[in-house]
């Protein structure tokens, strides 16, 4: 049996490590008690559900990301606000891309801790220094949050396996699908090519209508 003591920190950690290889359908608690070479029923001392077991990786996830991220704002502290925003957005993705259906376990949590508000008011202050209200600022990082955190979700959903290295969208099959809807099957190779791209485009458009409704 473990003789390491089981916290809730652990237990996110190995239920991360376990989500790289089953994914968030296969991730159970008893293959988590498995790994953690306990009986299952321990681990309900400390998440009563499933869920909250997600909210509690989310906030490893978030902590992970917040030290990581903290090295880049340091980096370039006089950036402006739209190159700060883009960056932060790159980076809440990049982090979402190293977890196996990482956006769908970070989207819809509740964090267990307060580690996400020093970002988070690092990012309005940043916001509100480059001439947004406090309320504009929130609706542009929430409306830049909810954009990636969306196309990680159908990034993760329709792309490759990382766990397979193959698959991700018949691309083919489905223009054979739509061949009476031409430009919904052309669709098709700007919307499941080339993902990084396709953020980019899409951020920048996020990005260019911020400024130019929110600010």
């Amino acid at each position: 049996m473990a003789t390491t003591p089981l916290d809730r920190t652990r237990v996110a950690r190995t239920a991360l490590k376990l989500l790289n290889e089953t994914g968030l359908d296969g991730l159970t608690l008893r293959a988590i008690a498995k790994e953690l070479d306990v009986k299952a029923p321990a681990l309900y001392w400390h998440f009563k559900d499933k869920q909250a077991l997600l909210d509690e990786m989310a906030t490893e996830m978030m902590r992970r990301m917040t030290e990581d991220l903290a090295a880049d704002a340091e980096a370039a502290p006089d950036a402006d606000w739209r190159t700060a925003l883009a960056a932060s957005m790159r980076g809440l993705r990049r982090h979402l891309l190293m977890y196996r259906d990482g956006a769908k376990v970070y989207s819809g949590t509740h964090f267990t801790d307060t580690s996400y508000a020093e970002p988070m008011e690092a990012h309005l202050r940043m916001l509100t220094g480059g001439g947004f209200t406090p309320g504009g600022a929130a609706r542009a990082w929430a409306t830049a949050y909810s954009y990636t955190i969306g196309y990680v979700i159908e990034e993760q959903a329709m792309g490759p396996d990382p766990a397979k290295e193959a698959g991700g969208y018949d691309l083919e099959a489905r223009a054979e699908r739509l061949a009476a809807y031409p430009l919904a099957a052309a669709a098709g190779q700007e919307m499941f090519r080339d993902y990084d791209a396709g953020f980019e485009k899409g951020l920048t458009a996020i990005v260019a209508g911020i400024a130019a409704t929110m600010r």
